[in-house]
């Protein structure tokens, strides 16, 4: 037999591995990861002359913590709520594997720690962005999904936001270029969270969260945003190339995708069900990324 002391040592270090793994998930590294994505080609666009590469990584480190800080909180204030859904009731908060105050602090930590790297490695701009960004999602569209179906519209504006900051990092300014980057973060997160919403309208119905396909029962004006969002979506990604932040080649591919996007949408809208609504949501994770591969790639 193993001696006591090995045996406490050993599930010690189990139960620091699993706190670790919980408090990572609290971040949602997924959704990192695409904020990651988002700012690093914000800031690449914007780019007008050769990288300064200590303030990318001061970006791409800042950047990571206040955004799994942001997320960790949102998790933190809506545990009771995502206790009452089953794609979130596994989660460390609503399992109770993580106590509420543990995740409150580690949320605060990671996000003033992000801040701070933002503030003092990458400048004002860029750093008063990504607070804008934590501020509405933590203290706007969080508390908005339990009150009203324009908690969508006021999420997608933190959730495009992020290009912006990249953009702000490489040009200390937010000239029409950022904007353009936000029309398209901002557009595609309305298919994108409609089409989620109509997948998994029950859940979100019993935890009392007001999005568009729980209020809206036949799902008309669903279905109607969710084209509707992808035409403009369609119109504001071709600007890049009018503006002159990518040449053809861009112009053409997000000709291409937009309007596959758009013919997905239709087909959800003339007819809906959950195998469309589940190939829009598809569509709009694939669509998401090639379009910002094509727009580094053919960067003017």
């Amino acid at each position: 037999m193993r001696p006591r002391s090995e045996v406490v040592v050993a599930t010690l270090e189990r139960e620091r591995a699993r706190v670790a793994a919980d408090l990572v998930a609290l971040t949602k590294p997924r959704v990192v990861v695409m904020v990651l994505v988002t700012t690093v080609v914000g800031y690449y666009v914007g780019l007008a002359g050769v990288p300064d590469y200590a303030r990318l990584l001061s970006l791409v480190v800042g950047t990571l913590l206040a955004a799994g800080g942001t997320l960790a909180l949102n998790q933190y204030w809506e545990r009771d709520l995502d206790a009452r859904m089953e794609r979130t009731r596994t989660r460390p908060l609503p399992e109770g594997r993580l106590v509420p105050l543990e995740a409150l602090l580690f949320g605060a930590a990671l996000t003033t720690a992000g801040l701070a790297v933002l503030a003092l490695g990458v400048g004002w701009l860029a750093t008063l962005v990504t607070a804008t960004t934590f501020l509405l999602y933590v203290f706007a569209y969080t508390p908005l999904k339990l009150r009203t179906t324009l908690c969508t519209i006021v999420g997608a504006v933190p959730g495009a936001l992020p290009p912006v900051t990249g953009w702000a990092a490489a040009r200390d300014d937010l000239g029409v270029g950022a904007w353009v980057l936000f029309g398209i973060l901002f557009l595609w997160q309305l298919p994108h969270t409609l089409a989620i919403g109509r997948l998994y309208q029950h859940d979100y119905a019993r935890a009392g969260v007001r999005l568009l396909p729980v209020v809206d029962a036949e799902g008309r004006a669903t279905e109607r945003q969710i084209v509707s969002g992808c035409v403009a979506l369609l119109a504001v990604s071709l600007l890049p190339t009018l503006i002159g932040l990518a040449g053809g080649v861009y112009f053409v591919g997000a000709l291409l995708l937009g309007a596959l996007f758009v013919a997905l949408g239709a087909q959800q809208a003339l007819a809906p069900s959950i195998p469309r609504a589940r190939r829009v949501l598809l569509a709009s994770l694939l669509y998401l990324p090639a379009l910002l591969a094509l727009l580094a790639f053919d960067k003017a």
